[in-house]
């Protein structure tokens, strides 16, 4: 099953069946104006540390959700499973990724903890209402994420930098792209960044760390978000001997509406 067979589906549910079933890709444009969150699972003697780095870090890392050790459940979602409703999930081990499996089933421990963190896919169906393009979307790629030279606040045993997401957008829409954005902020919120990539240590647009390189439009300025991807960076840097997360740009469809986050 392709990225296209899941795009026709609008509701969350559907969406999420149809990952259980094994669809897999990017899920950009996926039930548009329902929340969508990046996922971590630590043992439960990181929890505390996630926690932490996440409310020192609240740009990035955004919390949605907090499981209890051992659950797969949210509220975000009744009746959904976090091991096996993604469209791709990545196995970490002393801060390496060793494996992409389409669930995370078989490798489940009852003293794992499970975070969900907003997402910057939310905000997208307001920048579209707006009428602002997402070129990744019309490309059929995943957004692309570059980590940056921005370091995070450490917590605990965990420290590193930020990743973030870039949209090239015309600038004829860069006020309505930051503004409506700043409306979302548990879902990151506003822009950390506009045009030059060398601001944040990007070298080359044209070869992100996570994603895909899109094409832009002449006259595009690239315009960067903080990223949830950032908590797996942080996975990277800090080597807890092990975690679970979701495979970039995959992430977990909820059933809570985008305004329920929406502040104004």
């Amino acid at each position: 099953m392709t990225v296209t067979d899941v795009a026709t589906a609008r509701a969350p549910r559907e969406a999420r069946e149809r990952c259980r079933a094994g669809a897999r890709g990017t899920t950009a444009g996926w039930a548009p104006g329902y929340v969508q969150a990046n996922l971590l699972a630590v043992p439960a003697d990181w929890a505390y540390d996630v926690l932490l780095f996440c409310q020192r870090n609240p740009k990035p890392c955004p919390v949605l959700d907090v499981t209890d050790a051992g659950a797969w459940t949210t509220p975000l979602a009744p009746g959904a499973d976090l091991r096996t409703d993604l469209p791709g999930y990545r196995v970490w081990r002393h801060g390496e990724p060793v494996e992409e499996p389409g669930d995370v089933v078989r490798h489940w421990r009852e003293d794992l903890v499970m975070f969900l963190v907003g997402c910057s896919f939310t905000f997208e169906t307001a920048l579209v209402a707006a009428g602002v393009p997402m070129r990744h979307v019309e490309q059929g790629r995943t957004v692309p994420m570059y980590t940056t030279r921005r370091p995070c606040r450490p917590a605990g045993r965990l420290r590193g930098p930020m990743v973030v997401s870039m949209r090239p957008v015309p600038p004829e829409l860069l006020g309505a792209a930051i503004s409506e954005s700043a409306l979302l902020p548990s879902v990151h919120g506003s822009p950390v960044h506009c045009g030059e990539p060398g601001g944040l240590g990007i070298a080359d647009l044209s070869r992100p760390d996570f994603g895909d390189a899109v094409v832009a439009e002449p006259g595009d300025i690239p315009v960067f978000w903080a990223c949830g991807v950032t908590l797996q960076a942080v996975v990277a840097a800090s080597r807890p001997p092990f975690a679970l997360t979701h495979a970039p740009g995959r992430m977990f469809v909820t059933d809570a509406r985008d305004e329920q986050y929406r502040v104004a």
